[in-house]
């Protein structure tokens, strides 16, 4: 069943603001609290990678499976389930080199490693905070013996990663969570990390209307505007229809080098 998603509103706007919290008055008093923490840590950390850093060490302190969105643990589990078994799904292979982009606390990350062979998956996240969960989740799960690799990063520039190396690049909720100039560096770059013939995918939020954010943590955007923005890089980009009926909010794009 696929999860019903809401293409055209603006949620920016004042209007849909006020009838929100109209519909859902037990909603105001976390959303106030939420947008007074993101405008003072937007006012300590001006761009953006340092205030989502900050984000991430905030909700991080709280719950880490809550900080990758994830509201219980049943919902982390099954999260997880469903981005790999989509790569399973799309030919992942165990002996494939894979890079996690804001691999997070391992939500789906330790599933990868369990899979890849041994030294295969690397994973890079800009918070310091969820990186110590992702070491948690590896010990937990008793995965120590796959030695992966989990690297903080300062950008999306790559450029401590050699060339053609990584048959798969994946980064789910990550554009979701990034303005254009964040999505343009990445994608500047992330074809001279893949292997050939190898791929790169990702998850936006997805929009038919107006592009737009909500408290500098949730971006919306048009598919076009994203396969646009790869084709200027050299990149081929199209619309993964069958993650459409996966039971997540976010949409998916595939990319390949052209």
């Amino acid at each position: 069943m696929a999860s019903k998603k809401n293409l055209v509103t603006n949620r920016a706007a004042l209007a849909h603001k006020v009838r929100y919290a109209l519909g859902h008055p037990h909603r105001i008093g976390p959303y106030v609290k939420r947008a007074a923490r993101d405008r003072w840590l937007a006012f300590k950390h001006p761009d953006h990678v340092g205030y989502y850093r900050a984000v991430m060490a905030s909700d991080t302190r709280r719950n880490p499976e809550a900080a990758v969105g994830s509201q219980t643990h049943d919902r982390w589990l099954a999260l997880g389930r469903m981005q790999f078994d989509y790569l399973r799904e799309h030919g992942l292979k165990p002996e494939y080199r894979m890079l996690d982009i804001g691999c997070g606390n391992l939500r789906a990350g330790w599933r990868f490693i369990e899979y890849l062979d041994a030294g295969n998956y690397y994973g890079i996240d800009i918070s310091p905070d969820i990186l110590v969960a992702a070491k948690q989740t590896l010990t937990t799960q008793g995965l120590q013996a796959k030695l992966p690799h989990l690297t903080i990063t300062q950008n999306l520039t790559l450029d401590f990663l050699p060339d053609a190396h990584f048959d798969v690049v994946h980064a789910h909720s990550v554009f979701s969570h990034s303005p254009i100039e964040v999505i343009d560096e990445c994608l500047a770059h992330v074809g001279r990390v893949l292997a050939p013939g190898g791929f790169f995918d990702f998850t936006f939020d997805r929009t038919t209307g107006s592009e737009h954010h909500v408290l500098r943590e949730d971006f919306y955007y048009r598919t076009e505007t994203l396969v646009d923005l790869a084709a200027r890089h050299g990149l081929r980009a199209r619309f993964m229809d069958d993650w459409e009926t996966r039971r997540h909010g976010q949409s998916k794009i595939r990319v390949t080098a052209s």
